[in-house]
């Protein structure tokens, strides 16, 4: 793809943010489920509830652009949260595997955080 406009680069930008956040939402319901600290499952299904938000947001983005809302595979996340899922089959105590939890949640935080903040 030829980006020659900066709102050319904002779009892709924003295709491959709003893949991120999908895959996130069909994520943390999968990760609030092998929490075993309730307040960590709490976090988890909060977190789903804001990523619902922030998919809503980017398609209103869209919009606002003139765009359609459309997802190009954020590949990044993708491998974030297939380690993630490795993390979680792991056969550990329940305060092992909240630890990962955590653990795979943090990254897929920082990698928002870098990607919003570009």
């Amino acid at each position: 793809m030829s980006m020659n406009h900066l709102k050319e680069a904002l779009i892709d930008e924003m295709k491959d943010l709003y893949s991120a956040e999908q895959q996130i939402a069909e994520a943390l319901p999968q990760m609030a489920q092998k929490a075993s600290d309730p307040t960590l499952k709490a976090g988890f299904e909060k977190h789903a509830a804001e990523t619902q938000n922030q998919i809503q947001r980017l398609e209103k983005a869209f919009g606002l652009l003139g765009e359609t809302p459309s997802a190009q595979t954020c590949e990044a996340m993708k491998g974030i949260l297939k380690e993630g899922r490795h993390l979680m089959s792991e056969d550990a105590s329940p305060e092992v595997k909240d630890a990962l939890l955590i653990a795979a949640a943090q990254k897929v935080e920082h990698y928002e955080i870098t990607t919003y903040g570009t």
